[in-house]
């Protein structure tokens, strides 16, 4: 299963960063669904701002949030809550929509580490997408982990470290100056 994470307001970007174009005019959205799907992954879902639509989106299911506010471990149990209920998936991949950069190799490549959590890196950085056993990310979306952040619930269980020859895990597009950063520093064809 892929799961984006694109239910902030995105301040830093001058609005939601799922609706932030990159140079191809793709969305982050679209092109973070576009790399799960290409890498496989079923089903594709994401926590969008309250209200937002996303139509025309292959292969996704938009979850629009329940308000305004949730920071990304809300977010995440929201998502999870949702693909919790279907059964044909044993790990999923969560993928920040302010990493659109990402190669469908290096979900591939993720998705084959049987561990509860791998996170990948690159240059010795630790970076996104995460790939997250179907029994991590129950316990995620029931609350039987503790910790107030991400990092701290992922912190609670330990990962895999992954190394990956891919820069897109480091690349944070939060800011239209971070976005035109991460491009050079993946080399990209845009």
């Amino acid at each position: 299963a892929g799961l984006i994470l694109a239910g902030g307001e995105g301040r830093r970007f001058g609005g939601p960063k799922a609706f932030a174009r990159l140079p191809d005019r793709r969305t982050f959205l679209e092109a973070c669904c576009e790399t799960l799907v290409d890498a496989g992954a079923r089903p594709v879902a994401a926590t969008l701002p309250p209200g937002a639509v996303a139509d025309g989106i292959p292969g996704f299911r938009p979850m629009p949030l329940p308000g305004l506010g949730l920071d990304m471990l809300g977010s995440l149990r929201w998502g999870l809550r949702h693909l919790i209920s279907e059964a044909e998936w044993t790990a999923v991949i969560m993928l920040p929509v302010d990493h659109p950069l990402i190669a469908p190799d290096t979900i591939v490549t993720l998705v084959k580490v049987e561990a509860p959590v791998v996170i990948p890196t690159f240059a010795g950085k630790h970076g996104h997408p995460i790939r997250l056993s179907r029994d991590v990310a129950e316990a995620i979306a029931r609350e039987k982990i503790g910790g107030a952040t991400v990092r701290e619930v992922l912190g609670a269980i330990g990962g895999v470290d992954v190394a990956v020859d891919d820069a897109g895990v480091i690349a944070n597009c939060n800011t239209p100056r971070a976005l035109r950063e991460a491009i050079k520093l993946v080399n990209s064809e845009f």
